[in-house]
């Protein structure tokens, strides 16, 4: 077994943890926090609990891991290269330990609680791409391609298309030539889409023997001129978990790299690169509409949430204005949500917007 797979099943081992109640502890601190900090503040917690006075099957599972927690600190003066992450808990009747301090990746985030289950946000593998873009510009005469990691354009291949051209037409009749342009735009549009999967997906292992394609880029931005680009968007021409991460399409007059830099200006202006959170808490909400997750779209409806506080996460449409959405987000805050904000330009943002008065809730807990 590979280093990263046992990686992923340690940390599955570690997410896949549950108890009955707030018992489970996690404790992590980033490569340039405190280790000694940390042991500090877990210290007092292990002499705050020798005098709590709370039901004995919830406090003794707990001072059992706070104590563990407390050992594995002590065994370490200073914080390890890429961070420490410890977690202590009674499941299924024993004390189970996870200590991580040889991570591939720096840890993320400083925490440090219990919960009914482990906080393995600090140790999750950052995703492939997660600060990049595929750039995509598709005009009559070609498509250029190229990646964005926030300072730099990057070009990476180029399409020529070979549609013939109005002047093509002379001595021709005009069906003929109808017929002829729309399977050379077609063969075109198939050949920009192959070329953004060589460009943008990249192999990770899946069953023993198989292996899946996933993208490499936090999102696509697809730029091009008017008619083009809106022809070749809706003529699924790219594979599906490229046309999901789609984000546009943004006017852009010409390809080549002088193309790719103007669709980034032109995506930062509409504040669409600020996306990926926006786009998975999208797909998630109106994964959950069709799932068993509980979720719930329209104004009337997730101020009834607001209510029972039971909004995790608020979607709201940057169409709405901030007189509708200020008192919402300002609801969610207090009970403990997140508020996103969904950019226009990102798929299915608009239809948030149409369907559901631009605002949709993910729940702790169904209100039914």
């Amino acid at each position: 077994m590979s280093d990263a797979n046992a990686l992923s099943e340690r940390i599955e081992a570690v997410s896949n943890a549950e108890a009955d109640g707030e018992t489970l502890v996690s404790a992590a601190v980033p490569p340039e926090g405190s280790v000694g900090e940390l042991r500090r503040v877990v210290q007092e917690d292990h002499a705050e609990a020798e005098y709590l006075d709370v039901r004995e099957e919830v406090g003794s599972p707990l001072k059992r891991a706070v104590e563990k927690v407390r050992r594995v600190l002590n065994g370490y003066e200073e914080t390890p290269e890429n961070g420490l992450a410890v977690y202590a808990g009674v499941v299924g009747g024993d004390l189970v330990t996870h200590v991580f301090d040889d991570l591939p990746e720096p840890v993320a985030s400083e925490t440090y609680g219990y919960a009914n289950e482990f906080d393995t946000t600090p140790i999750e593998p950052g995703a492939p791409g997660a600060d990049e873009h595929g750039l995509l510009v598709v005009t009559r005469e070609e498509a250029a391609l190229g990646r964005y990691d926030g300072t730099d354009v990057e070009p990476v291949e180029t399409v020529e298309s070979d549609v013939p051209s109005k002047r093509a037409a002379a001595g021709r009749t005009e069906d003929r030539f109808q017929g002829r342009s729309e399977e050379r735009r077609a063969e075109f549009f198939d050949a920009a889409g192959d070329a953004a999967e060589r460009a943008f997906l990249e192999s990770t292992p899946a069953d023993p023997g198989e292996s899946r394609r996933e993208p490499a880029v936090a999102g696509v931005l697809l730029g091009g001129s008017e008619v083009v680009v809106e022809r070749f968007r809706d003529g699924d021409h790219l594979s599906g978990p490229l046309a999901e991460r789609l984000v546009g399409p943004f006017a852009v007059e010409y390809a080549a790299e002088p193309g790719l830099r103007r669709l980034v200006d032109e995506a930062e202006a509409a504040d669409a690169l600020d996306g990926a959170d926006a786009r998975e808490a999208l797909g998630r909400f109106f994964e959950a509409l069709d799932g068993e997750t509980p979720a719930v779209g329209g104004r009337a409806d997730v101020e009834r949430a607001l209510e029972y506080d039971a909004v995790e996460t608020l979607l709201l449409s940057e169409s709405l204005p901030p007189a509708e959405a200020q008192p919402l987000e300002e609801r969610t805050a207090a009970s403990g949500g997140d508020c996103v904000v969904v950019p226009e330009g990102l798929e299915r943002a608009e239809r948030l917007r149409e369907s559901f008065d631009g605002t949709g809730a993910l729940l702790r807990f169904s209100i039914e």
